[in-house]
């Protein structure tokens, strides 16, 4: 008898909208909505990027600083990111440089601080911070992916209306609005910040980008300032739709081979894993239902901030390794999560993973264990599926059966290859 499950690879079938082309987009929006109206030859413009790993931004970036230069505006770029980078200005700097944000290829300034102007107080009596560059410029264009938010629910979540907050918030604001939401909902404190920066910080236009499940540019669509609320609400709508999703309803393991600030808010998408109101439970109504995550990574783009970790029941003693405590617990305490930070049981190898591991799922045998490996939670159009998800994959329309089952392939020191490492065989039998 076997001791650990045996796998098979499966490709699932997604939407998949995409922009064919991305800087043509981005200034068809962006002519469509007319700046010249609002921005004369020789203003400032700062222009937000954050520190997701948002498809094609670099390019969207360049063709936005691209449209300005034309209008004869001068823009620069501002890292738009709270506390994310060891809430240092180098910090945030670098994640733009990893990213392919640089003055080079833009072909602009880049000016990146963490000082912020208070602008005014909110209703609820707090200070709303507003980055320091970007308030001394003429106008601002703020632009980002909306999506699901990984811990607030509601028809605004993450999108541009969190950039004025969070991102342009920088580490003060991020510590403020934080707090704030623990008092009231997340829906009051980002309609409440959201008006007085609009109101008050000269917000030229947004453009927001919407991804498909194959972490590809899906929409991109410019915004106008009183239109920000009623546009987030629907690409909110599209983001849910298109976003991506694991194959199954349930399962015993979930081996994740990265997570990192570039994947998600926390480190791994909880919309994808089943876990965005609980850190270690799924809520009664509330899919993917996952018992255990072990995780085995860091990505390379998140300079070992391991927010997200403590999500995790189990991980590898390599990523505790690779682990920057100190911007972790500052991004985590920033984010009013301090849970994220925590550690999970860690183990040398993969195999003393899943040796702790495997006896705790239930009346099922090892062998018989559902059990889901990714590369990360962005990245799951294709999954390895253990033995107990066969018949279902086979009667599934839309999963491609790429491989036969087949063991575990772990190496004599007991290590998982990367999932990108491993090969598809076709499997010997009919799939349709």
């Amino acid at each position: 008898m076997e001791k650990y499950p045996r796998i098979f690879r499966v490709r699932q079938s997604l939407e998949r909208p995409q922009v064919a082309d991305v800087a043509g987009e981005v200034e068809q929006q962006l002519a469509k909505v007319d700046l010249r109206q609002r921005i004369r030859p020789g203003q400032s413009v700062a222009i937000t990027v954050g520190s997701r790993g948002i498809a094609n931004i670099a390019r969207i970036a360049r063709a936005i600083v691209d449209h300005l230069q034309r209008l004869g505006a001068h823009p620069f770029i501002v890292p738009a990111m709270g506390s994310h980078g060891g809430g240092t200005a180098e910090g945030q700097e670098k994640i733009l440089r990893d990213y392919g944000v640089t003055e080079a290829y833009c072909g602009c300034p880049i000016r990146s601080s963490m000082e912020t102007v208070i602008v005014c107080r909110a209703a609820e009596g707090f200070p709303v911070h507003f980055d320091r560059h970007a308030f001394g410029a003429d106008h601002v264009v703020v632009c980002g992916r909306v999506k699901p938010h990984t811990a607030f629910v509601g028809d605004v979540e993450s999108g541009l209306m969190k950039m004025m907050l969070i991102g342009l918030g920088k580490h003060n604001g991020a510590m403020v609005y934080h707090r704030a939401i623990k008092d009231y909902s997340f829906g009051q404190i980002v309609r409440s910040v959201a008006r007085e920066v609009l109101t008050r910080c000269r917000i030229a236009v947004g453009v927001g980008i919407v991804e498909n499940g194959y972490d590809e540019t899906a929409r991109i669509e410019a915004v106008l300032p009183d239109e920000f609320e009623v546009r987030e609400v629907e690409l909110l709508r599209l983001a849910r739709q298109w976003m991506p999703r694991l194959p199954f309803r349930t399962a015993h393991m979930l081996l994740i081979d990265e997570i990192g600030k570039d994947i998600s808010g926390t480190g791994l998408d909880t919309n994808v894993v089943g876990r965005k109101y609980l850190d270690h439970y799924s809520r009664e109504d509330e899919y993917p239902k996952v018992r255990y995550i072990s995780v085995r990574g860091l990505t390379e783009k998140t300079h070992g901030n391991a927010t997200g970790l403590g999500m995790a029941e189990f991980c590898l003693t390599r990523v505790i390794e690779a682990m920057d405590v100190s911007m972790t617990r500052i991004n985590s305490l920033t984010g009013g999560h301090p849970t994220a930070a925590m550690i999970p049981l860690h183990y040398a190898t993969d195999r003393d993973v899943l040796d702790a591991a495997l006896p705790l799922i239930g009346l099922a045998d090892p062998p018989d264990a559902r059990l889901l490996w990714i590369r990360n939670t962005l990245d799951i159009s294709e999954v390895e599926c253990s033995a107990a998800y066969w018949s279902e994959a086979r009667e599934r329309p839309d999963l491609e059966i790429l491989t036969d089952p087949r063991p575990m392939p772990l190496d004599d020191a007991g290590f998982l290859p990367a999932i990108t490492s491993l090969g598809t065989v076709p499997p010997a039998g009919r799939h349709a």
